[in-house]
């Protein structure tokens, strides 16, 4: 071994241990370092896994909020259905009422109409005929007005009836047609004999029907009797009560 030898040995053992000292002074930091890189890991992980829940908290709510919504709507349109629905069944009952109404307008005008050709005197009403016809058809006719030939029942109907029938002849619904000489009104009821006039009833059996007749006192009011198949003018009577 030579002098250089030891030197050598000396330099690579000094080598050696300088790296061991660099080594032990570099182990420190870099453990420090790795420590802190774990630990912003994990709390980069716990940030996003907070974020993640609060995106699915936010998500959970606004599914929750649509759906409240949603059902307010249904309910909400289920509400405005069914009024729109009663609305129409009140709005066809109406048109049912006003069309009913509209049909009892129009026989009220008719009724008016037919009224205004009559005259009312205790509680009935009197028609009186612009035509001539025959006792028969005369009778048919007020049978189709829904009224009769009428009946003179006392004193004061007969003044009614020669107030709106002076110098004129009427018929009137009595006749003796079923029994000769027994003069019956048109519901069966027996004739006054005081309504005659004077000589009156003298026909016999062709004269079968009555009129009304002006006798020679201007205020009383009598009846002749008369062939059936004459043409008069003709009253018609109703009564207000069924």
């Amino acid at each position: 071994m030579t002098m250089s030898e030891p030197v050598y040995a000396n330099i690579i053992t000094d080598g050696t241990h300088n790296d061991r000292r660099n080594k032990r002074n570099q182990t420190p930091q870099q453990t420090g370092s790795d420590s802190v890189k774990s630990r912003s890991s994990r709390a980069a992980v716990v940030c996003l896994v907070l974020l993640c829940v609060l995106l699915l908290t936010a998500v959970i709510a606004l599914c929750v909020h649509i759906h409240t919504i949603n059902t307010n709507y249904t309910q909400e349109r289920d509400q405005l259905l069914t009024k729109i629905n009663s609305l129409t069944e009140d709005r066809d009952e109406l048109q049912t009422k006003i069309n009913g109404l509209n049909e009892d307008r129009g026989q009220l005008l008719t009724n008016i109409t037919i009224i205004s050709e009559w005259i009312y005197y205790q509680s009935s009403f009197y028609y009186m005929s612009n035509e001539r016809k025959s006792w028969t058809e005369s009778r048919r006719d007020c049978l189709k007005r829904k009224a009769d030939l009428i009946i003179i029942n006392n004193r004061e109907e007969s003044d009614f009836v020669q107030n709106h029938t002076v110098k004129k002849e009427f018929w009137i619904g009595v006749t003796d047609s079923d029994v000769e000489g027994s003069w019956k009104w048109v519901d069966g009821s027996a004739l006054n004999s005081e309504l005659w006039a004077s000589r009156e009833p003298n026909g016999g059996r062709v004269e079968n029907c009555a009129v009304t007749y002006l006798t020679e006192r201007p205020d009383l009011l009598g009846l002749i009797d008369v062939r059936c198949n004459n043409a008069y003018q003709w009253i018609c009577e109703k009564s207000i009560w069924p």
